[in-house]
């Protein structure tokens, strides 16, 4: 019966007539939708939070293409069931009634380890089957190299408001269970700020006041009453939606700030919440590169022994190394300095473009880049004096530009000093 189904599963579309969400992939001209239009579908990982449509745009992919469609979830599939998988599609692909090539969609794909992932490769590069991978986790960290390099990236982001409403109408006016309860939506606000941009909360929550709503009374749906049936139904929403993104805002808000007690309190709340502990890790080498920086270069050493050594140690312990690090990175001096630089330097990048590199400071190991004035003129620093040679090394478009500016620490202060006495001399 189809009141057994949940409501985020009958409202799965199908096609993209009915997916919302994503156009940077999914409307004219995006990436995926030309995939789909040509049928040319090349393995890639969809990146985003929970609830955004990774795993709906995979099965309309298998569906557009008339693929087989194949499912692993990296949290229980061991190397026996890639193996196993593999073998299937292989068996699949030389079909004469194949029509596609068998699609591999694994779930949480982050979540397996190096020699999972290397099992993969060989069916990827011999195009057994086309990967589509889906993880909340940065690929960057989770995924081998190896894997990336043969498959693209795309990221999904949260749903905005307006999708969030489009998704409520069509899901009020099309759903046949909704339609017959007579569904009335008087706000919207908490409904949306539960939902948190992700589309399966936002029917989870829906399917709660439709079910806890007695027959023969119509829905209806406001914030008083989103706010009652989640006040007695915690379990309506998880650690991966909104509360995740606040929460882990304000950790890295009270870190930069310098409150290591309001720091320890939110990370509290992550651990008490079940966070990943190794995205809190990543967090705090990232504080610890863009907001304390030069002010403080031991924090990023300590940040990264802090990654390592929660791998090591694990859990529950682990709690203890995290905490160590935020006091230290709450309490130490701050400095975004590198942060704006390198935005500063890119901005100049796309300004100007791919600017030549001065002759001098070009290697020349053949006799006719010498000929050419490859490297004449460069001087080596380590033969003048305080190790430093007076010459450009921008582009002589930008010559004399400067993105790094010292912020008001010591550490920083002593950087510049040093470079002004020997620009001076």
């Amino acid at each position: 019966m189809a009141g057994n189904i949940p409501l985020a599963e009958r409202m799965r579309p199908a096609s993209l007539d009915g997916y919302i969400g994503q156009t940077h992939l999914v409307g004219p001209g995006g990436v995926i939708r030309t995939m789909i239009e040509t049928g040319r579908i090349n393995s890639f990982i969809l990146w985003g939070p929970p609830g955004v449509g990774k795993t709906t745009l995979a099965r309309i992919i298998a569906n557009a293409t008339e693929a087989e469609f194949y499912t692993l979830s990296a949290v229980t599939s061991g190397v026996k069931d890639v193996r196993e998988v593999i073998d299937r599609c292989e068996r699949a692909g030389r079909s004469m009634f194949a029509k596609a090539r068998p699609i591999l969609f694994i779930d949480e794909i982050h979540r397996f380890n190096k020699s999972q992932q290397d099992s993969l490769l060989g069916a990827v590069e011999k195009g057994v089957f086309t990967l589509i991978g889906a993880t909340t986790e940065n690929p960057s960290f989770e995924v081998i190299r190896p894997l990336l390099s043969r498959a693209q990236v795309y990221t999904l982001r949260p749903l905005e408001v307006e999708d969030l409403q489009r998704l409520l109408d069509s899901t009020v006016a099309d759903d046949p269970i909704l339609r017959s309860r007579g569904v009335k939506v008087e706000e919207t606000t908490a409904l949306f700020r539960f939902a948190g941009g992700d589309a399966r909360k936002l029917l989870n929550i829906i399917d709660l006041i439709e079910q806890s709503t007695p027959d023969g009374e119509p829905v209806t749906i406001n914030d008083n009453i989103v706010l009652d049936r989640l006040q007695e139904n915690p379990a309506a929403y998880d650690r991966n939606g909104e509360l995740h993104y606040d929460i882990i805002s304000a950790f890295i808000k009270s870190v930069r700030g310098s409150d290591p007690d309001a720091a320890l309190y939110w990370l509290a709340r992550m651990v008490a919440g079940g966070e990943d502990p190794a995205f809190i890790a990543r967090r705090l080498v990232i504080l610890a590169a863009e907001d304390i920086g030069l002010a403080n270069p031991n924090a990023l050493l300590l940040a990264n022994a802090t990654f390592d050594a929660l791998q090591k140690i694990g859990w529950p312990e682990g709690r203890i190394i995290l905490a160590e690090c935020t006091i230290y990175l709450a309490t130490s001096a701050k400095s975004n300095t590198a942060y704006v630089g390198i935005g500063s330097a890119l901005e100049e990048v796309g300004r100007s473009g791919n600017l030549p590199v001065p002759l001098h400071l070009r290697n020349a190991p053949t006799q006719l880049m010498k000929d050419l004035g490859y490297h004449e003129g460069y001087k080596y620093s380590h033969d003048y004096a305080n190790n430093y040679s007076d010459q450009l090394y921008l582009p002589a478009e930008i010559a004399g530009h400067r993105f790094w500016h010292a912020g008001q620490n010591p550490s920083e202060a002593k950087m510049q000093q040093r470079m002004d006495e020997i620009r001076k001399k």
